[in-house]
C-alpha cells in the first residue's frame, strides 16, 4: 500500500512539475527508476505475464533506443540536445522500459494521472500569467524554450480534460476543467502556434473517445462551448493570438516573395535540406554530428539563409530522424508512435468501463499530440519533450493494463 501511494506521488510529481520546475524532466524520472529498482529487489508478489500487446509496446521503446544508440556508436557523437539539457537521450527509452516493468509491481493509483496533469496545467497557467502580465515578457516559457513549454502545457490541460470523464465528484470535475483552462491559457501566452494547430485534433480524439458514453447534446454543447471560448480568447488583444497568426500568414507571403529569414522560411529551408540529406543516404542517414556538417555544405551550395545553420535540429521529428538515421531510424520513430496508438485504440473496442476508456483516450491524446507537435518541432530531441512523451505514454499503458487485469479478476 505504501509503495503504491509512493508510486502515485512520484507520477503526480512528474506531471505537475514537468514545465513548472526546469529540472523535473531528469530528477523525477530518476526517482521513478529508483523506485522501480526497489520494487524488483523487495517485492515478491506474483506479477501477471507480459501479454503480446505488452511485448509490442516494449519492443517499440527498445527499437527506438537501440537504433539511436547504434547511430551514436558509428559516429562517436552523442546528440546535442535543445536547451543544453538531457544527457544520454538515446538511453531514455530503455530507462522508460525498466520503469514500466518495475511499476507493474507497484500499482500506482489511476487518480495520480488526473491530479498530476491538473496541477501541472494549473501551475503552467499561473507561471505564464505571471511572466506575461506581471513581468511583461512577450512569451511565457519559465526559463525554457517557449515552444515545448506551450506544447506541454496544452497537453497537460488536455489530459486534465480527459480526467473530467473519469472522476465522479462534481468539485473534482470543476477543478480539472479549471486546469484545462489554465493549460490552454499557458499555451496561448507562450505564443506557440504549433500547439494551437494540434488542439483541434485533441478535441476530436476526446470527442470520439467518449462519443458513446455521453448524451449527444451534452457532448455537443461541451465541445461547442470549448471552441467558442477559444475563439473568444483568440480575439483578446492581451493574448496577441491574432497577431501571432497574422505574423505566420505574413511569413508565408514573404517567403513566396523571396524573404527566407522569417520563422516560416527558415523552417521550410531546413525541411528542404533534410529531405535532400535523406535522398543521399536513405538507409542509415548521416548520423549524429555528420548531419550538421553536410547541412552547412548545402546551405552554402543552395545559398540558403544562414539561420538554418544556427539550429541543432531540423524542426520536425520525422525529417530530423530520417536525415540522421535514415529509413531505419524513421521506421523506429513510426513504431514509437504507431504501436502505442494502435494499442490504445484497441482498448476502446467494445464497451470498456469508464476508467479503461479514460486511460485509453489519455494515451491517444498523448500520442496524437506528439505526432502533431513533431511536425514543426523536434520535440523528441528536447529533454522535456522526450521525457514527457516517454513518461506519459508508459504511465498510461501501465495504468491501463493494471486496471484491465483487475477488472478481469474482479469480474
Amino acid at each position: 500500500m505504501i509503495s503504491s501511494s509512493l508510486a502515485g506521488l512520484v507520477l503526480a510529481a512528474f506531471l505537475s512539475l514537468l514545465v513548472a520546475w526546469p529540472l523535473a524532466y531528469a530528477v523525477v524520472p530518476l526517482a521513478a527508476a529508483a523506485l522501480a529498482l526497489v520494487a524488483f529487489a523487495t517485492r515478491r508478489r506474483p506479477v501477471a505475464r507480459l501479454s503480446r500487446e505488452d511485448i509490442w509496446f516494449l519492443v517499440a521503446l527498445a527499437a527506438f533506443s537501440l537504433i539511436w544508440l547504434a547511430d551514436v556508436a558509428r559516429t562517436g557523437v552523442w546528440p546535442r540536445v535543445i536547451e543544453r539539457g538531457g544527457l544520454w537521450l538515446p538511453l531514455w527509452p530503455l530507462l522508460a522500459t525498466f520503469v514500466w516493468l518495475g511499476w507493474r509491481r507497484l500499482r500506482p493509483p489511476v487518480v495520480a494521472l488526473w491530479w498530476g496533469a491538473g496541477l501541472g496545467a494549473l501551475l503552467a497557467g499561473l507561471i505564464a500569467g505571471w511572466e506575461v502580465w506581471v513581468l511583461g515578457d512577450v512569451r511565457a516559457g519559465n526559463g525554457i524554450n517557449p515552444i515545448p513549454f506551450g506544447m506541454l502545457s496544452l497537453l497537460l490541460g488536455a489530459l486534465a480534460w480527459v480526467g473530467v470523464f473519469a472522476v465522479r465528484s462534481g468539485w473534482a470535475r470543476a477543478g480539472l476543467l479549471l486546469a484545462l483552462a489554465f493549460g490552454l491559457g499557458a499555451s496561448l501566452l507562450s505564443g506557440t502556434r504549433g500547439s494551437w494547430v494540434v488542439f483541434p485534433a485533441l478535441v476530436a480524439v476526446v470527442g470520439l473517445g467518449f462519443w458513446r458514453t455521453l448524451p449527444r447534446p451534452v457532448l455537443g454543447i461541451g465541445v461547442t462551448a470549448l471552441l467558442g471560448l477559444l475563439l473568444l480568447v483568440s480575439l483578446s488583444p492581451t493574448l496577441a493570438v491574432t497577431e501571432r497568426v497574422g505574423q505566420a500568414l505574413e511569413s508565408v507571403d514573404e517567403y513566396d516573395e523571396g524573404e527566407r529569414g522569417n520563422s516560416f522560411g527558415v523552417r521550410v529551408e531546413m525541411w528542404r535540406v533534410g529531405v535532400q540529406l535523406l535522398s543521399e543516404k536513405p538507409l542509415l542517414g548521416w548520423g549524429e554530428g555528420r548531419l550538421q556538417e553536410r547541412r552547412d555544405d548545402w546551405v552554402a551550395v543552395w545559398d540558403l539563409h544562414p539561420a538554418v545553420s544556427k539550429h541543432d535540429q531540423l524542426h520536425s521529428d520525422l525529417i530530423d530522424t530520417a536525415a540522421r538515421r535514415g529509413l531505419v531510424g524513421l521506421g523506429s520513430l513510426l513504431m514509437l508512435y504507431g504501436v502505442p496508438l494502435l494499442l490504445f485504440a484497441r482498448a476502446l473496442r467494445g464497451r470498456p468501463d469508464a476508467t479503461t476508456r479514460a486511460l485509453a483516450v489519455a494515451g491517444l491524446v498523448v500520442v496524437v499530440a506528439f505526432i502533431g507537435f513533431g511536425l514543426t518541432q523536434s520535440m523528441l530531441r528536447d529533454a522535456r519533450g522526450l521525457a514527457g512523451y516517454l513518461g506519459l505514454v508508459t504511465a498510461c499503458w501501465c495504468l491501463l493494463r493494471l486496471h484491465e487485469r483487475d477488472a478481469i479478476l474482479n469480474g
